[in-house]
């Protein structure tokens, strides 16, 4: 028995040594991980939310896709309290997630020493930018660090904005904010900015869950961002939300019309909506074409499921 004990104890430890120096998960993890996406996925299983959803996404509130996902159960998805370049340009794109802790010497060489023979160069706060590509946004957790957590400056913003076409939402701090400015697209969520370099840390998961400040992100989760801060929309929610606050926003325009006109009162806009209401709503979208189209079915369908 003491045997047997002796010898668990030594495969758990040995496991939990692998996973604490794993900069990554296998494609069979990330399916696992984020098996509620029923979408196409990038090769290495992250969701690939389409550039068309990703478009209609910069069209909507953060205020409503925060209600949404709040009301379907997902309440640690938002972050607030940052620091930008610019507070007028949105972040929005697909998640590409990165963990650093602070170093120590045999873990990051150990990291460093694998991850070079993998095809990796130089230090690691570069890695998760090699592996960006078009429309993706850098998230990276840096445990909150300002002095010393400089994650990115001008160049490595500008690589990241070549590659992606988007910002970086960093729990961490950025440098060169001159030099930043000048990135014409290019937006930073950051804890702060600071002159000095990143020293102290190294990469502990690439494309692996993390943590940002109240939120939990995985990758491929859509990000949502305005002045009021950050949010991030699970893979397998994005159609929904994206949806529902479109129809929030279409029903608003449509109650101040029809409300200004005295054509029904508030109380019979705000209660459940009759079939008189409704019919009128689609009269109305069909005379204001360029709002979008909806039929019948589709709004008694999201009516349905009302939970804003």
């Amino acid at each position: 028995m003491k045997k047997l004990s002796l010898l668990l104890l030594s495969v758990l430890m040995t496991s939990f040594a692998h996973q604490a120096s794993a900069q990554f998960i296998t494609k069979e993890e990330m399916i696992f991980l984020t098996s509620e996406w029923k979408g196409e996925r990038f090769a290495d299983g992250r969701p690939k939310i389409s550039d068309e959803l990703i478009a209609r996404a910069r069209k909507i509130g953060i205020e409503e896709a925060w209600q949404i996902l709040n009301n379907e159960g997902y309440k640690c998805q938002y972050e607030g309290n940052w620091k930008m370049i610019h507070d007028d340009v949105p972040v929005i794109g697909r998640a590409v997630t990165a963990t650093f802790i602070p170093a120590r010497p045999d873990i990051e060489k150990n990291i460093k020493e694998r991850g070079w023979k993998n095809g990796f160069s130089g230090a690691t706060n570069a890695w998760p930018i090699s592996i960006l590509q078009k429309g993706d946004v850098y998230v990276a957790s840096c445990f909150g660090k300002v002095n010393g957590g400089t994650m990115i400056g001008d160049n490595l913003g500008t690589s990241i904005f070549a590659k992606t076409g988007n910002g970086v939402i960093f729990d961490a701090a950025a440098r060169d904010l001159t030099g930043l400015e000048q990135i014409q697209g290019f937006n930073a969520y950051v804890r702060d900015f600071h002159p000095s370099f990143l020293v102290d840390v190294v990469l502990s998961g690439l494309n692996t869950p993390t943590r940002i400040g109240n939120a939990v992100v995985l990758p491929g989760d859509l990000v949502l961002s305005d002045r009021e801060g950050v949010l991030f929309i699970p893979a397998h929610m994005a159609e929904k939300v994206i949806a529902t606050a479109e129809f929030i926003n279409l029903r608003d325009k449509y109650s101040k019309t029809v409300l200004k006109s005295g054509k029904f009162t508030a109380g019979q806009i705000d209660a459940e909506w009759t079939n008189e209401i409704k019919e009128d709503f689609l009269d109305w979208l069909g005379k204001n074409p360029s709002l979008g189209k909806m039929t019948r079915p589709e709004l008694d369908e999201i009516m349905k499921k009302r939970t804003w």
